[in-house]
C-alpha cells in the first residue's frame, strides 16, 4: 500500500528527548516500511526515517529557537498533504482534529489516530461538525467521553522488541514524563517517602507548568530519599528502567494510554498505577504490576513488586505491545478502507457514515 503518516511537528520522529505521540508515528512508520509498504513520513527535518521524508519546518518546534506560534506550521503541512492526496491509499493523520475541515470531503482515504483526552468541554463542538472523519482511539476507555464518533477501532500502542532489553532491576522508583498536575509527581514523592525506596524524577517542565513545579514539586525535592534529574533521552530512559524496581504512575487524569507503562514492561520493570483511564487495559495485575485508588494501597503496592517476575512482565509485554501487533492492526483497518468496509473493529457494528464522492477520487 502507499501510505501516508502526517504527524505533528512539536517533536522530531523519533523525538530526541521526551514526546509520545511522535514516538510512535516513528515506530508505527519503520514497521510499515520493513513489511513492504510505500510509506510517506511528512513530520519536521530533523526527523530520521527509512520511509520518503517531507519535511514542512527544519527543527522539531519544541526545540527550535525562537520557536512561537505552531498552528502556521501545520497548516502549511497540511495544504502539502493534500496537494499530494492522489499519491496515497490511505492517509493516517495524528494531528489530532486540525485537518477536519481541509480533508472532510476525502475522508474515505483517511484515518485519525486520537492521541489526546477527549472529555475537554469544547470538544464535541468540533467532533459534531465532522462527525463522519474515520478515527481510531488508542484505548476504549478513551473513547467512552465521545462513543458517537466514527470510531473503526481500538489500537494499543506497540514498541520494537529490540527497543529495549529486561534489566535487573531491584533499585529505585523511577516517575517518568512530564512534570505537571495530572501526572501527580507529588503522589510519587509521597508514596516512595512512606515506602521508604528512593525516587528517581526523569522529567521535563513545560512552560504552563513551571509555577506548579516551582511552588508544589520543587520543595519537595529536598528529601533523602528524592532525586529529580530532569529531561533524558531514549538512551538514559532504557538504563533508568532498566535498574528500577518498580514505575510510578500515580496519574489523577483519564490517561489515554500511559507509554511510559509499556516502556517500562519491556525493561521487565512492573508498574503501580492509579486507576484512571486506561490503566487497567494496559497493566495485568498480579503480572505486570497493580492498579491501586490510593496512596496506602500504592505503599503496599510497591512492597509486592518485589515477588514479580521480571522476566514474565517483559514476556507479556511482547505478547500484548510489540510494533508488529500495532502495524498489523493499523493494517486491518487500511484494508477494510480500501474495500469500503466501514465498521468498528471493537464492536463490530457499522459506523456512521454518508455516500458523497471524494473529489481526490474522481479526479
Amino acid at each position: 500500500m502507499k501510505i501516508a503518516q502526517v504527524a505533528p511537528l512539536y517533536e522530531s520522529c523519533p523525538p530526541k528527548l521526551y514526546g509520545g505521540t511522535e514516538r510512535v508515528v516513528s515506530y508505527l512508520t519503520e514497521e510499515l516500511v520493513r513489511a513492504g509498504h510505500a510509506v510517506t513520513l511528512f513530520a519536521s527535518g530533523d526527523s530520521e526515517t527509512s520511509a520518503e521524508l517531507r519535511a514542512v519546518c527544519p527543527q522539531s518546534l519544541r526545540l527550535a529557537a525562537g520557536y512561537g506560534e505552531s498552528l502556521p506550521y501545520h497548516l502549511v503541512m497540511l495544504n502539502r498533504v493534500m496537494e499530494a492526496a492522489q499519491e496515497f491509499d490511505v492517509i493516517h493523520f495524528h494531528t489530532e482534529f486540525l485537518h477536519f475541515p481541509l480533508f472532510n470531503r476525502a475522508r474515505e482515504k483517511t484515518l485519525t489516530t486520537l492521541h489526546g483526552r477527549l472529555d475537554l468541554a469544547e470538544l464535541p463542538i468540533v467532533y459534531h461538525e465532522f462527525p463522519s472523519m474515520p478515527v481510531v482511539s488508542i484505548s476504549d476507555a478513551q473513547r467512552q467521553a465521545l462513543p458517537w464518533l466514527s470510531w473503526r477501532g481500538t489500537i494499543h500502542h506497540g514498541l520494537p522488541l529490540d527497543a529495549y532489553d529486561l534489566g535487573d532491576g531491584g533499585g529505585h522508583l523511577a516517575f517518568l514524563g512530564r512534570i505537571c498536575p495530572e501526572k501527580r509527581p507529588d503522589r510519587a514523592i509521597e508514596i516512595a517517602k512512606r515506602a521508604g525506596v528512593p525516587l528517581v524524577i526523569a522529567a521535563k517542565v513545560d512552560k504552563v507548568d513551571t509555577d506548579y513545579f516551582e511552588h508544589v514539586i520543587r520543595p519537595m525535592l529536598d528529601h533523602p530519599l528524592v532525586d529529580y534529574i530532569g529531561e533524558i533521552d531514549e538512551a538514559q530512559k532504557a538504563q533508568f528502567l532498566g535498574e528500577a524496581r518498580a514505575l510510578l504512575f500515580p496519574i489523577d487524569w483519564p490517561e489515554p494510554f500511559g507509554m511510559v507503562m509499556i516502556e517500562a514492561m519491556a525493561c521487565g520493570t512492573p508498574v503501580v498505577a492509579y486507576h484512571h483511564g486506561s490503566v487497567p487495559e494496559v497493566v495485568d495485575e498480579g503480572i505486570t504490576g497493580f492498579v491501586v485508588d490510593n496512596e496506602t494501597a500504592a505503599v503496599a503496592a510497591v512492597q509486592m513488586t518485589a515477588g514479580l517476575d521480571r522476566a514474565a512482565v517483559r514476556a507479556r509485554f511482547e505478547a500484548r505491545f510489540s510494533v508488529e501487533r500495532m502495524a498489523e492492526d493499523y493494517l486491518a483497518i487500511y484494508a477494510a478502507m480500501a474495500s469500503g468496509i466501514i465498521y468498528d473493529f471493537v464492536t463490530g457494528a457499522p459506523t456512521p457514515d454518508t455516500n458523497f464522492v471524494s473529489p481526490i477520487s474522481a479526479a
